[in-house]
């Protein structure tokens, strides 16, 4: 964890949603600076990495999701999944901005359905607890830190899924190296309804959190 490039405006008297929006959009700010061609070499890797874990390789179904512009790159992480058979489950706004689940199909079956919003798989949707069929769960988030606190993108939706994941299903954070922070020194702020992480995949690895750590 390179601690001089991390964004870190926390301080101490600040309540912990003002603090969530400080780093966000110092982080925010971070990913826009970076290329195109380290984002899609940063997917590339992270996909090697995920696809070599024996819990991902035992697993018949994983959710996870189509990245933005400015995460690491999805794509490679997707087909790499759906090429190994497994069932790959992703998010898509049903009706009344309801969040659901829809089985990737291939990126050529990815639609943009509005403006600022990841692609979406255009087949027939799942309710919102079909996460709860994934033998792994890999989300977003802009940051954790080492007792798996994750800073997600402010909506709450994840903090919500989470809840209907199975017990003891591994749940996985994908984000840049430099956006692991050491929860000793620089823990991320956290709220009673967040919901905590209990691993991490950066292009430099996979790491364990929190109580799982060792």
């Amino acid at each position: 964890m390179a601690t001089s490039s991390q964004p870190y405006p926390v301080r101490a008297g600040i309540d912990a949603e003002d603090a969530k929006d400080m780093l966000r959009a110092a982080i925010r700010k971070q990913r826009q600076e970076r290329s195109e061609r380290r984002r899609a070499q940063a997917g590339e890797a992270i996909a090697e990495i995920v696809v070599a874990q024996p819990v991902v390789a035992a697993a018949r179904c994983v959710t996870a999701y189509s990245a933005v512009p400015t995460e690491p790159a999805t794509i490679p992480l997707l087909e790499a999944l759906a090429a190994r058979g497994i069932r790959v489950l992703l998010p898509v706004l049903g009706a009344g901005l309801r969040r659901e689940w829809a089985p990737f199909a291939g990126v050529d079956d990815l639609q943009f359905r509005a403006p600022g919003r990841p692609p979406e798989p255009s087949g027939p949707t799942l309710g919102g607890d079909a996460v709860a069929e994934a033998d792994v769960v890999i989300v977003p988030a802009l940051a954790v830190d080492t007792t798996g606190v994750r800073l997600g993108h402010g909506g709450g939706w994840y903090d919500r899924v989470l809840a209907h994941v199975r017990p003891g299903t591994p749940v996985v954070a994908i984000v840049f190296p430099e956006e692991v922070y050491d929860a000793t020194v620089r823990p991320l702020p956290v709220e009673p309804h967040d919901r905590r992480v209990g691993n991490v995949v950066t292009p430099a690895g996979w790491r364990r959190l929190g109580e799982q750590a060792g």
